[in-house]
């Protein structure tokens, strides 16, 4: 299907939902090193411009518009994240491109602090536009281990479908392809989740891999303190979450290497956010770790986009049984 990327970062989402078979038409994002990484890595159909200032008239025609609107604002390592928080209102410019574009399907990203801010006003406040735009909803808070990335990451996805969409049976949520091999109902067909000592295992020591792109060491004196970036790694665990502060402005979180004698350079975190060793960020080193720390990991985006294809083609059949 054709797609529309709002708030598209360095295209961790896109990047998933092109392996899955789609097409990315237009892309959209003000942060301009994401954007330069995202043009050297993915393609050039993405816009620089401020969203609030595009009129829909210049976006082109798409089945699903998909979008991780800005969520440093909902997010609950931000304490002081509120309703009325500027942040929280991009979303209202993702909800004007899906009312005036009318795609099939659309595909809201965000962190879990969503469900719960305002003891649920805002999700309400998203449920009811989407719903004014046309469009019925299910969402659900998922983990990014279940679909391969090598990191305990929890996002909330949600599915919109157009109200003339009459498919008797939805496909969501995404289905996962890993499981916590520690839980009592475990699946047989799963694979266990990804540790991120397996996934880091490749990647050698910076100083005898100069040519690797993004492997810059960092200097830092490593603390051992229980708080964020200062945790002792588990090596046979999927990493904890990659953690960014505020907008292209703002700092980010590094974890520590899962051998815990150093920080993780960018390439590793991009690998516990599960890019592919090849796919090269742009920019200074702190402004690559912000890129990877904002982006959804392609292997959450690849299961989204698989599920999305299963409803496409839900739609077809149903169409053909019709006729």
């Amino acid at each position: 299907m054709k797609i529309i990327s709002l708030f598209s970062g360095a295209g961790g989402l896109d990047l998933g939902l092109i392996k899955a078979g789609h097409t990315i038409v237009w892309a959209n994002d003000i942060f301009a090193d994401a954007v330069a990484t995202y043009r050297r890595n993915i393609g050039d159909h993405v816009d620089t411009r401020d969203i609030c200032k595009i009129p829909s008239s210049e976006i082109p025609e798409a089945d699903v518009v998909v979008g991780g609107f800005p969520c440093q604002g909902f997010s609950v390592a931000n304490r002081g994240r509120t309703v009325s928080d500027e942040r929280n209102k991009l979303y209202v410019e993702m909800v004007r491109v899906v009312t005036e574009k009318q795609p099939k399907f659309f595909i809201a990203e965000n962190v879990k602090g969503l469900v719960s801010l305002g003891k649920g006003e805002i999700l309400r406040r998203i449920e009811s536009d989407f719903s004014d735009a046309g469009y019925r909803t299910v969402w659900k808070v998922l983990n990014s281990a279940d679909f391969g990335a090598p990191q305990k990451r929890m996002r909330f996805v949600m599915l919109g479908v157009r109200n003339d969409i009459t498919q008797t049976e939805l496909f969501f949520p995404p289905s996962p392809s890993h499981q916590d091999p520690k839980s009592k109902s475990r699946d047989a067909t799963l694979k266990p989740w990804l540790t991120v000592g397996k996934a880091l295992a490749h990647i050698p020591e910076p100083e005898d891999a100069p040519n690797l792109p993004n492997h810059e060491c960092s200097k830092y004196k490593l603390r051992f303190n229980g708080h964020l970036g200062h945790r002792v790694i588990d090596a046979n665990q999927p990493a904890p979450t990659v953690t960014g502060r505020g907008d292209e402005k703002g700092g980010v979180v590094v974890l520590h290497h899962p051998n815990n004698h150093r920080r993780m350079s960018a390439r590793e975190l991009a690998a516990v956010q599960s890019f592919p060793d090849d796919f090269v960020f742009e920019g200074t080193k702190t402004s690559a770790y912000r890129q990877i720390a904002n982006a959804v990991p392609p292997a959450l985006g690849y299961a989204i986009g698989v599920m999305l294809a299963k409803n496409a083609d839900r739609i077809t059949q149903n169409v053909e049984l019709a006729i």
